[in-house]
């Protein structure tokens, strides 16, 4: 019985350090976060950029890895199209030849590339994943890439907007130009209607006032009479 008992008590006491080492190992599987952006859509001939951002536990080293893999629409079949490991090493063959370029940086826990020119034929699945010893357990992020004809309506869409980032700062010149003319001509006739004005005193002044003698002669001559 005795021996039932610390054999118990043993078993109990296991629990908490299996529950510790436990969490422990479920913080070193989850130490390293990667995000992508799950739909991406771009247009024929117009560069994408496929983003892939990474957290981690560890500092970065000459240790750590990235592979970009593509894998076509309805395929099981992947590609690798981009390595990193202290140097860029995009894919010299293939579908993607001399059109990947990375533009991330490691440090900042950025995995980003661009794909240049693109058509309808890189339609497909893209895979970011990062390794970064010792944390190598993660995620993998999928980014489903669609790429378009742009269509009239996108490009007269495109035309409309430049127009207006254009011609708006024109018009609201003009607008208050106008304003200001409009402003000033006002003012003018403001001042006009409130000019001089002869006083009452001048106007009864004028009424009674009576020509010369001499005038009178030259005009309807002497009245008649003293």
């Amino acid at each position: 019985m005795q021996q039932n008992g610390a054999a118990g008590g043993r078993s109990c006491a296991l629990f908490p350090l299996l529950g510790v080492l436990f969490f422990q190992g479920v913080q070193v599987v989850l130490s390293l976060e990667i995000k992508a952006d799950a739909h991406v859509r771009g247009y024929v001939g117009e560069k994408i950029k496929l983003k892939c951002t990474f957290k981690s536990t560890s500092s970065v080293t000459d240790k750590l890895t990235i592979d970009w893999t593509y894998r076509p629409p309805s395929s099981s079949r992947t590609e690798s199209i981009f390595h990193y490991q202290s140097f860029q090493y995009p894919t010299t063959a293939g579908t993607f030849r001399d059109r990947i370029s990375w533009v991330g940086d490691v440090y900042k826990g950025d995995a980003s590339i661009s794909i240049s020119s693109p058509t309808l034929k890189d339609n497909g699945t893209f895979t970011c994943a990062v390794k970064n010893p010792p944390d190598v357990h993660h995620n993998i992020p999928v980014t489903e890439l669609t790429v378009t004809e742009r269509g009239f309506g996108t490009m007269l869409s495109s035309v409309a907007l430049l127009s207006v980032l254009v011609f708006l700062p024109s018009a609201v010149v003009v607008v208050l130009l106008l304003v200001r003319m409009v402003r000033k001509s006002a003012g003018l006739q403001k001042m006009s209607k409130s000019g001089y004005k002869k006083s009452s005193i001048e106007v009864s002044d004028e009424s009674s006032f009576v020509l010369p003698r001499s005038t009178r002669r030259k005009v309807g001559g002497e009245p008649s009479g003293c």
